[in-house]
């Protein structure tokens, strides 16, 4: 064989080589394109439970405890003394609470306490900041708390404690956030986890948050018993907590309330209202709703027996498939409902398809 067909040969031997190559890269780079394309994550979905409609928050439940991956039992208040405190309607709702939950395969139930002040005579003070004043002023009254949530969260079989301190004081924060350290590592030691609700006013870019809890911001409120008629929330109230909470150290999830509130024009009063409420409200009244753009909320007027106009905005199943998606937009797949009781069948499907 000649020296120039050598030459030849070997040039198509090297070509074809680089053929191959070439074509080996590309497919993988195809492989990489098609490993590349996202994959939504998953939705995580809890929801709150109260006392005073637990019968009907356990009729939801039993509907969409399997889409659940967690429970709040919104349970524990504080006496005057400080010290924690259930209703007698939780005492006689938490056993079915419990039950339906398990039997519904919701692998956490966690306690919710909120700094409600129950008198003697029966009356509450709600979200009294006295009380977190009270229970973080020294190291042994922070101790005493610490001690006392242990105590219940064991004895009652709870999986994990959830604080909704609200309104609290600015000379208070640095206290609470200590709180919230010492309470989120003695729960780890014993294998239950800590969730902290946020208010929208929390200072939350200046806090010295620990990382271990979830932290749930409430995404609600913007308009309710404290303003005009509105929604209770927005997409873009919604989009703005969320940039707010990049700061927050560790998983972060946001709540969103459904049903809505009743203005009465002539006096002022405001009513809440749940979404079966605020339904039937509209079918007795015949009018017609219209759906906000900026938040999908529905809302109507009407006049009462009294000649007194009345304006109604309230979240239907629509509405919080809207909110959902503006989270989930905003990187957020952790949601948590406020409340279940009461919810149109429609919205109840709407939560199992999420």
């Amino acid at each position: 064989m000649t020296r120039r067909r050598i030459y030849v040969m070997a040039s198509v031997i090297i070509v074809f080589i680089a053929a191959v190559l070439l074509w080996l890269s590309r497919q993988g780079d195809e492989d990489q394109m098609i490993q590349a394309v996202p994959v939504e994550q998953e939705l995580e979905l809890s929801a709150w439970v109260v006392d005073w409609k637990w019968e009907s928050g356990v009729s939801d439940l039993q509907q969409i405890s399997r889409n659940l991956g967690r429970l709040q039992v919104f349970a524990a208040y504080f006496d005057s003394e400080n010290r924690l405190y259930f209703t007698e309607d939780m005492h006689e709702g938490l056993p079915r609470i419990f039950e339906t939950a398990r039997n519904g395969e919701v692998e956490y139930v966690d306690l919710t306490i909120v700094n409600d002040r129950w008198n003697p005579d029966g009356t509450a003070v709600q979200k009294d900041p006295g009380v977190i004043s009270r229970i973080v002023a020294s190291r042994e009254s922070q101790e005493k708390h610490i001690a006392e949530i242990i105590d219940i969260v064991e004895r009652y079989g709870f999986d994990g404690v959830e604080l909704d301190y609200e309104k609290i004081r600015e000379a208070d924060w640095e206290k609470v956030c200590i709180l919230y350290q010492e309470l989120y590592e003695r729960l780890q030691a014993k294998g239950k986890a800590l969730r902290i609700i946020l208010e929208p006013r929390a200072p939350i870019e200046r806090l010295s948050l620990p990382e271990g809890p979830v932290y749930v911001m409430m995404a609600y409120n913007l308009f309710g018993n404290h303003s005009g008629p509105g929604p209770k929330a927005d997409h873009a109230f919604i989009a703005k907590l969320a940039s707010r909470m990049k700061v927050l150290p560790g998983e972060a999830a946001i709540a969103l309330s459904v049903g809505g509130f009743d203005w009465a024009a002539d006096t002022g009063k405001v009513t809440s209202l749940t979404e079966k409420q605020a339904a039937e409200l509209l079918l007795r009244s015949k009018a017609e709703p219209q759906r906000d753009a900026a938040s999908g909320s529905l809302h109507f007027s009407y006049e009462d027996d009294s000649g007194v106009k009345h304006t109604v905005w309230y979240a239907d199943a629509e509405t919080l498939a809207g909110w959902v998606s503006a989270a989930k937009r905003s990187g957020y797949y952790n949601i948590v409902l406020w409340r279940l009781g009461e919810f149109e069948q429609v919205t109840l499907d709407k939560l199992k398809e999420l």
